[in-house]
């Protein structure tokens, strides 16, 4: 389908009055109406169970949107296009009146029969929506039908097992739309750009040139109002599962036959099915968590994760978590992909920072200091962008050798015009390209891979929890997993190559 073919559709979110619509979905919709990616004939029902009426719910809508964007000369069309329906999950005469409503504006405004089915509520529902919306016709369409859900895809490999099974009873594998909004995040997508595209690193992109591979996300907010969901969660289930094994797959695939779903997807799945499975004494060697104790951030005090609302006082989870991953085989035997992520850290920051091995002999000192690595840093967020390091003559008689960075920073233009993540993938459901969305086949391998070390995890009580202060960059074993083989970690903050 032509990218710049504007859409037509009916899009049913579910859970319309929720956080995720209010400041994700409706302002990232109003782009691609902004920018003709929507056509004049597309409709949306906002499903919710409290009681709306139409212009309740577009007033809502006009807000959500004017809080996001700074322009928003359209917004009274585009509003008029949104339609409510009070809904109860459960009820099969809910359902039915949701299909009315559907035929209807279907109908009016000439939607070919196709549906985009959005679950944005509790994950718990997933399943119950999924047969209903089969069992009730409100799938019987002679138009495309997809279904998009949100992470948590499961809990484990068991639960999300069980959830697939009931989800294909209703729509098979090519209409699911599991969205990993890191996927949508400009430089995660460039990361594959940056491989396939230029001579000068995929040559480099093994074993023989790169000594390991780091991945940050790190965030300064803590657990906020989310203690309940993030106690039955922690960071491995939250964020190692779904976002960060998404971007080692992109960074170790192979080249892919062709640049569509299917070949890009099956690399990855190699990629996940190459990964070394840690689980028993070995998750401890590999793995460690973390806890945020109180501390300072931007002057202020905060508390420990648990005095959070909602969390236990003796919780068990984590809000941090290292690994040291192993991919076995023939690109990346030996190099580590070391990850990290958490909560309450000293900075909010994505970034991959690949390091290459060093030359086999340096013949440039900087007052007898060995010559800094080679990096190469994909920065994702906050900043977008990519940073090479290297080493150049120092300015002067001798023949020193000193850090030098090439930049390239997406902002100014290329920033403002940067598409949200949201925004993207709903395009992406819209024309019927999955490549940014996960694949069941990668959601079961990395469940399964993440089940061994929470079985250990949940089976152990970490006796030096809270461990890390919060406005740090978490617990000391984070650093002591990396000096062990020698390395450790690029600072996020600044990325100097002659800061340690």
């Amino acid at each position: 389908m032509n990218q710049n073919d504007n859409q037509t559709a009916l899009i049913m979110i579910f859970g319309a009055t929720g956080d995720l619509a209010k400041r994700k979905l409706f302002p990232s919709l109003y782009k691609l109406f902004e920018k003709d990616k929507l056509s004049k004939n597309f409709a949306v029902i906002g499903v919710a169970r409290r009681p709306l009426t139409n212009d309740e719910f577009q007033q809502s809508i006009k807000e959500s949107v004017k809080t996001a964007i700074e322009k928003e000369d359209r917004i009274d069309e585009f509003a008029s296009h949104f339609y409510y329906h009070s809904h109860d999950v459960t009820d099969s005469a809910s359902y039915a009146a949701l299909k009315n409503m559907a035929s209807d504006l279907d109908n009016h405004y000439q939607l070919n029969g196709n549906r985009i089915f959005y679950l944005a509520m509790a994950p718990e529902f997933f399943g119950s929506i999924a047969l209903h919306l089969k069992s009730d016709g409100l799938t019987d369409v002679r138009g495309f039908k997809r279904l998009v859900i949100e992470k948590p895809f499961g809990h484990d490999l068991e639960s999300a097992k069980e959830l697939n099974d009931q989800i294909r009873t209703a729509f098979s594998e090519d209409e699911i739309y599991r969205i990993d909004h890191y996927l949508g995040k400009e430089m995660v997508q460039n990361i594959e750009v940056i491989r396939f595209a230029n001579a000068i690193f995929e040559p480099l992109w093994n074993s023989r040139f790169i000594s390991n591979i780091q991945v940050t996300s790190s965030e300064i907010l803590g657990v906020e109002e989310r203690g309940r969901y993030y106690e039955n969660s922690g960071a491995l289930r939250d964020m190692v599962q779904n976002h960060l094994l998404q971007m080692v797959a992109l960074l170790a695939m192979e080249p892919p036959i062709r640049l569509n779903t299917e070949e890009i997807r099956s690399e990855k799945v190699k990629v996940l099915r190459a990964l070394r499975p840690i689980e028993g004494e070995e998750v401890n060697k590999y793995f460690v968590r973390g806890q945020y104790d109180e501390g300072t951030i931007n002057g202020k005090t905060v508390p420990s994760y648990r005095q959070e609302p909602m969390v236990a006082e003796n919780s068990n989870t984590e809000t941090f978590v290292a690994g040291k991953l192993l991919i076995d085989n023939f690109r990346w035997a030996g190099v580590p992909f070391y990850i990290r992520t958490g909560k309450r850290m000293a900075a909010k920051s994505t970034k991959i920072v690949i390091q290459f091995k060093d030359v086999p002999m340096n013949l440039y000192y900087q007052t007898e200091q060995p010559l800094n690595p080679n990096l190469l840093v994909i920065h994702i967020q906050p900043e977008e962008g990519v940073t090479i390091h290297l080493n150049a003559k120092k300015a002067g008689t001798g023949m020193e050798a000193t850090p030098i960075k090439l930049n390239y920073a997406n902002k100014g233009i290329d920033g403002i015009n940067t598409p949200e993540a949201y925004e993207k993938l709903l395009y992406d459901c819209m024309r019927g390209d999955a490549t940014n969305f996960t694949h069941w086949d990668e959601v079961a391998l990395s469940w399964s891979f993440t089940d061994k070390i929470s079985d250990v995890w949940e089976n152990h009580v970490d006796e030096s929890f809270p461990n890390y202060k919060s406005g740090t960059m978490g617990p000391k074993c984070s650093d002591e997993l990396l000096e062990k083989d020698g390395y450790f970690w690029w600072p996020v903050t600044n990325l100097e190559v002659n800061d340690k």
